[in-house]
């Protein structure tokens, strides 16, 4: 298995995440988004990816470009260590926090989207962070919702074992904290964050621990 990923990437990090969890050896190809303009928009990778995004995932002749088709993937090709629940209720509801994260916060805030606000609209730096913060804080703020008022949620986003929804909700915290978000205003992601942050396999998707790590 191989995983083109940059240290930085939350939907490269939440597939990194699920592959520690489900203790799956894999090769990491870093593709710096920045450097030369971006490897990812170069010919050589957009043969793997036609879209120019992290990350792309590889197992023998399949290759995914999608972070949640990966996750769906390796959920149903290795249902040793499950990452969603057996009932239809609770597979639901983990898609739908998960999608909170990889639907409504991240396709907004995504590289691509920030370059054209500054490179074609002109918008200043100022406002592109503005504009970073808006949707990720209100993003945040219905994730809390959706944790706060469902009795399923446990320790983690769904009971007590990681589900895909923690996996989409640990690196958008990291995210959050990085442009200076304090997620201690709301309690569930923060309890989540922490205790996840604790488990082996996420410390090693973190960013801080990767070879492209800057």
């Amino acid at each position: 298995m191989r995983l083109y990923t940059y240290f930085r990437s939350s939907a490269a990090y939440r597939v990194r995440i699920a592959l520690n969890l489900k203790g799956l050896a894999y090769e990491a190809i870093p593709v710096h988004l920045l450097r030369d303009g971006g490897e990812q928009l170069q010919t050589q990778y957009r043969a793997i990816n036609p879209s120019g995004l992290v990350p792309a995932f590889q197992d023998d002749y399949l290759t995914l470009t999608q972070s949640m088709a990966i996750l769906e993937y390796l959920e149903d090709e290795h249902p040793k260590v499950p990452l969603m629940p057996k009932n239809a209720a609770g597979r639901a509801r983990v898609r739908e926090l998960a999608q909170i994260v990889a639907c409504d916060i991240h396709p907004v805030n995504n590289l691509r989207v920030l370059r054209y606000l500054t490179d074609e609209l002109k918008v200043s730096e100022e406002v592109k962070k503005e504009w970073y913060r808006h949707w990720l804080v209100s993003g945040l703020e219905v994730l809390e919702t959706h944790l706060a008022r469902d009795p399923s949620s446990g320790p983690l986003c769904h009971g007590h074992t990681p589900t895909i929804a923690d996996c989409c909700l640990v690196p958008q915290v990291y995210n959050a904290q990085r442009h200076g978000i304090d997620v201690s205003i709301y309690p569930h992601i923060a309890r989540i964050n922490a205790l996840c942050s604790e488990m082996p396999a996420f410390v090693a998707a973190h960013p801080s621990n990767q070879p492209d790590a800057e």
